[in-house]
């Protein structure tokens, strides 16, 4: 960790988890890019990256500040002179994160609410895919017989079942295990570290004075693979599922999308640390996103299986599918957009259409762009009866009606209350062991 932290007067705080490889790390380089040629020249970048250990983040912050000097060269090219200016805009930070450890999202909370006076965005991106291996004949046999939708919303990934996280509490000097319940390793890398974070660092998040017109945005980073049929209330966890990774994304679509109904609100404004719009604060918001299908090391694969996963992808790009951005760079497309977006664009958007799930979406040629996705349960704004034919949408995907409206609101609720009545109960657990880091 920097001892050296930046805190710039007009600087814009982003925290961006799991950014040493894949998406977390081209959401880092893309922050820098679109940053340095949208915000005034007044404005500085920090950008805070979270890492699992030292050496990650040292390489990660390298590789940054390599991106950052190269992108600034580009730039000079029109404006001679300039780089040294615009290198001067951007701070690095680097922290240690184990969203499998309840109380190392603790500890650098703590840290961070310390060192820092405000967040304008986390972007909720790190994470575990909790695959072992493909259904192979699944997999030729779908991608041979529909190959746009097979590499779009694939059903042949191989899961591993029953993983857990280490224990949270410390054994006893005489050896003996803490008295503790399960806690899911996919559920608490993909969501629940995650969901904690963001309560902890609300606060930060809420100052924002109102007349700034901005809000401080939790950004969720979801998938196109949050099916519906694979969260199991009763199992909220995935323990036992065989599709873990795909039943985190779907309560994270839940959560987000729900995030600002008045059936949630009692529960969200406890998770949001009560915040309201004040002369000093404002809520933050909570969004959605997905990188659409990129390659990135999440699923473990030989050489061979990720040059052939590479050319499936570029193939159902040409074949029309708008969710194959390919590379992680065009995949953080979403994220930093809803990041850097002016709070104006973003209400007015969600005034006329709904709350929504931005993805990352190509054209062949592979322009990106942002595209609202269709949620089962949810449409593509929370809005009964739409009709407009969209590109993108799942082959069996179903017109949004009242009754799935109701139920999907009905879930949201479910799933907030289940997640706070979770979040309290480890709290007390970790308090009662004497291992819990106090905020305050």
């Amino acid at each position: 960790m920097s001892e050296d932290i930046p805190q710039p007067e007009d600087g814009f705080y982003a925290l961006v988890t799991g950014a040493n490889s894949g998406l977390g790390l081209a959401i880092g380089c893309r922050l820098i890019d679109e940053f340095l040629q949208t915000r005034p020249q007044s404005q500085s970048l920090v950008l805070i990256i979270t890492t699992r250990d030292k050496r990650k983040g040292d390489a990660t912050i390298q590789y940054l500040r390599d991106h950052l000097q190269d992108t600034c060269r580009k730039l000079e090219k029109s404006v001679p002179g300039f780089r040294i200016v615009l290198e001067r805009r951007v701070h690095f930070r680097q922290e240690i994160l184990d969203l499998t450890s309840i109380v190392s999202v603790q500890r650098l909370s703590k840290r961070i609410k310390e060192t820092i006076p405000k967040l304008d965005a986390v972007i909720l991106n790190a994470g575990i895919g909790g695959w072992v291996g493909l259904y192979w004949c699944r997999a030729v046999w779908t991608i041979l017989t529909d190959w746009k939708n097979a590499v779009t919303w694939p059903t042949f990934k191989k899961s591993g079942v029953g993983w857990l996280t280490r224990p949270q509490i410390p054994h006893a000097d005489d050896g003996k295990k803490a008295d503790e319940p399960p806690l899911g390793e996919v559920f608490c890398a993909n969501f629940f570290g995650h969901y904690l974070l963001g309560h902890y660092l609300a606060p930060l998040l809420g100052k924002h004075r109102a007349s700034e017109e901005s809000r401080g945005r939790l950004i969720w980073v979801s998938s196109l693979e949050a099916y519906t049929h694979s969260l199991n209330l009763d199992d909220i966890q995935s323990i036992w599922s065989h599709e873990p990774y795909e039943s985190s994304k779907r309560l994270t679509d839940i959560i987000a999308l729900t995030s600002t109904l008045s059936s949630t609100a009692p529960v969200v404004d406890k998770y949001l640390d009560y915040l309201q719009d004040t002369e000093k604060t404002t809520k933050p918001r909570i969004y959605v996103t997905h990188p659409g299908i990129c390659g990135t090391a999440i699923f473990p694969a030989s050489i061979i299986v990720n040059y052939l996963m590479f050319a499936a992808f570029w193939i159902a790009r040409w074949l029309g599918s708008q969710w194959h951005p390919v590379t992680a760079y065009k995949g953080a497309t979403s994220m930093v957009w809803v990041a850097l977006a002016k709070q104006s664009t973003l209400d007015s958007m969600e005034t006329q259409k709904g709350v929504g799930k931005w993805g990352s979406a190509t054209d062949r040629w592979g322009h990106e762009r942002v595209e609202r996705t269709e949620v089962e349960g949810w449409g593509w704004g929370g809005t009964v009866g739409e009709k407009r034919k969209r590109k993108g949408r799942h082959p069996h995907a179903k017109d949004l009606t009242g009754q799935g409206r109701e139920q999907f609101e009905e879930m949201g609720k479910q799933c907030w209350v289940e997640m706070e009545r979770l979040r309290d109960e480890w709290e007390k657990k970790l308090e009662d062991a004497g291992v819990a880091v106090k905020m305050d």
